[in-house]
This record gives structure tokens, C-alpha cells and sequence, in this order.
């Protein structure tokens, strides 16, 4: 089944999420790697305010290349998700409802994510300049000097991901290679 979703997303369309829906995304994302991710926890941890307001946000885990002339982004697959795990679950209890990347999270991760309601995504690895297709709008927003690692917002349409995690703890990298073998 595809689910087509807008974001930012509502915690009802969280929650109605599962593991291995397929999904197309339209709307706002952020993208952020793990250098604002950095900043973004120790403005935090300082109690400043954020860059952005998370609440009901998707964060897509990319650095994405410089875009060619005439484009609106470079390449813009997916980096490994749990470069931002030691962040994700601050970020998730300040209101944040998807991440999209690749790869395993931890434990923490998914703990977070069940008890405040948010679903990790996956986007398919070597795709970059297809998923980059997707984006219609792209604009830094914050942490310009960190140039493809800056806060850029994002305005994609029928950009495809797949639930990896959902909102109850179901999760398909440990679901699935069970269901392959059988």
C-alpha cells in the first residue's frame, strides 16, 4: 500500500503509520546532517531557542550536493541515520514527528519515538539525483557556514520513502528478514 502524506505531519497521521507502508511525502522537509544536528542539541541544551520550530516536522538526514545551473538542488540521497542518534531523541521530545535516512537507530531512538509519537522513514540509498527530482524548492535557513551540512528547508512532492519505524515500535529491519526467510 502507498500512503500519500503532507508535512508536517499531524500526530494522527503518525500514529496511523506502520512498518513497511510505503509512503509518498509532499510539503515541507528540513534537511539536516549531523553538524547542525550538533547545534541544534547544544542551543538546546543552553536553552536557546531553535532555528526552526520542529513541532510536527520531518528532518531528512542529507547533505545534498551543489545543484547544477538551472536546478533547484544537487543529488540528495540519504545519509546514515544514526550519525544522528545521540540528537534524535531531544529532537523528538521538542515536537519533531519524522526523520528520513537509512540505516538501523537505536534503541533510544525508537523508545522516543513511541512514547512522543514520531515514525522514521527510509529512503532508498544510491538514489540521490532520482530523490533530488522530488525537490521543488530548496533554501538555507540556518548554519549557512556549514555549507551542504547547513538547516535548508525543502519543499518536495511525491518524494517515496518507506516506514522503517513506526509510532508503536515496529520495526522493519528486525521484522523483516524474519518474514524473507520464512
Amino acid at each position: 500500500m502507498v500512503v500519500r502524506v503532507r508535512a508536517p505531519l499531524s500526530e494522527e497521521c503518525v500514529r496511523s503509520l506502520r512498518a513497511g507502508d510505503r509512503v509518498l511525502v509532499d510539503g515541507v522537509l528540513y534537511a539536516a546532517r549531523d553538524a547542525a544536528h550538533r547545534r541544534m542539541f547544544e542551543a538546546m541544551e543552553r536553552g536557546e531557542a531553535l532555528p526552526i520550530d520542529v513541532a510536527g516536522q520531518i528532518i531528512y538526514y542529507v547533505g545534498p550536493c551543489p545543484p547544477k545551473p538551472g536546478a533547484v538542488i544537487g543529488s540528495a540521497g540519504p545519509t546514515t541515520s544514526a550519525r544522528m542518534d545521540a540528537y534524535a531523541p531531544a529532537l523528538i521530545r521538542a515536537g519533531l514527528r519524522g526523520m528520513i535516512g537509512k540505516g538501523y537507530r537505536s534503541p533510544e531512538v525508537g523508545q522516543a519515538m513511541v512514547e512522543y509519537g514520531a515514525v522514521y522513514l527510509v529512503a532508498t540509498g544510491g538514489a540521490a539525483a532520482l530523490l533530488s527530482d522530488r525537490i521543488v524548492a530548496a533554501d538555507v535557513v540556518a548554519y549557512d557556514d556549514l555549507g551542504p551540512e547547513a538547516l535548508r528547508r525543502l519543499v518536495v512532492e511525491g518524494f517515496p520513502a518507506v516506514v522503517a519505524i513506526d509510532a508503536l515500535g515496529a520495526n522493519l529491519y528486525e521484522k523483516a528478514p524474519a518474514l524473507w526467510r520464512r
